[in-house]
Order: C-alpha cells, then structure tokens, then sequence
C-alpha cells in the first residue's frame, strides 16, 4: 500500500507506525545509523519491508519523520508562538535547542553526528519558522521579507552555537549556556 493510502487515525498504522519508531530508536543505541537497514528496522519491529515502506519510503524519510517531530514537541513544551522577541523566549529556544541535541545525543549513542546532518535541514526549517512567526507578531512594522532574514540569521545562530555546546560536551547546563550567549544575541535581534 502507498504511503498516500495509509490511514493515520487507524489504531493499527498507529501501532505499526510506533513498532517502527521503536524499532529504529533501539537500533540507534547500538548500530551506526549508516549501518542500519530498512531490513533491520522491519526485522526488529516483527513486520515485513513492504509495511515498512507503507509508513516511509525509507530510513530517511523515518529519521526525518521521528526527530522533525521530536524536535518540535521539544520546543513546543517550552515556547509559547504568540510570546514577545524577548530574552526570555530566546533564553528558552535556546534552552529547548540544547536539550534536544543532548536527548538526540542519547539516542543515537553511537553517532550523532550522522544523524544531525540528515536532520539538520528540516530542524532548521522549524526553528525559523517559529522564530519569524513570533517576529511578525512582535514587529508588526517591519516588513516581512527583513523579518524573514532576521529569523533565519538567529535560527543559523542558535542551531549552531546549541550544536557545538553539545558535541564539545560543554560543562555549562542548557540555562547557564542560554544566559551566556544572550548577550551576543541581544546584539541586534531583540530589546
């Protein structure tokens, strides 16, 4: 079956779905993700690859899937989309940032740096999204396409910064690192 013809409500897509996150995560843990197989992934979650590619046209499609998810529930925990530009909602994006790399660093215990670049793309495509739409709210005269300049300058910023703080395994906790650089990035984005 296509992945266009799966129904999403139904409780068994939900499950097999889950079945396959599950299995992938697990194999995480102890495979390089280059190493690891849809064979693999259909094998651990008791399905066959037809069921897989039901669900993703392949483990790309499911890293993107599982971590673009992961990423936003992360930040949607913590930041409000119709907050101010303010310190505070900086502070905690950047909060959010870290301890989404430090989680992803977890899980893919044996190399995050695989799974970063494949994620990289659509995490910051998120990020700037939430960051522009919180500047249109808060800048209402400023025109759009400076705005969207602005969100992608501070999206490369944080995204950045949050991705070194963690693979140089930096002894600062996620809101000590986001009190450090607030100054820098008070700099020009925000009062």
């Amino acid at each position: 079956m296509p992945i266009s013809e799966v129904n999403a409500s139904d409780p068994r897509v939900i499950r097999t779905r889950q079945l396959i996150i599950d299995a992938f995560i697990d194999l995480l843990t102890t495979k390089e993700f280059n190493a690891i197989t849809v064979s693999d992934i259909s094998k651990l979650a008791t399905i066959n690859r037809a069921t897989f590619y039901a669900h993703f046209t392949d483990k790309f499609a499911l890293t993107d899937s599982y971590f673009s998810a992961s990423f936003m529930e992360f930040v949607n925990n913590r930041v409000d989309p119709q907050a101010d530009l303010s310190e505070e909602t900086i502070k905690l994006i950047v909060i959010s940032l870290c301890e989404y790399h430090v989680t992803t660093n977890q899980i893919c215990k044996r190399n995050y740096e695989a799974i970063a670049s494949y994620v990289e793309k659509d995490i910051k495509a998120h990020l700037e999204d939430i960051i522009f739409k919180i500047m249109v709210n808060d800048c209402k005269d400023t025109d759009e396409d400076t705005l969207r300049i602005a969100a992608n300058i501070l999206t490369w910023s944080i995204y950045g910064i949050t991705y070194r703080w963690n693979m140089e395994k930096r002894p600062e906790t996620p809101q000590e690192f986001a009190m450090k650089i607030l100054p820098i990035l008070k700099g020009g984005y925000f009062d």
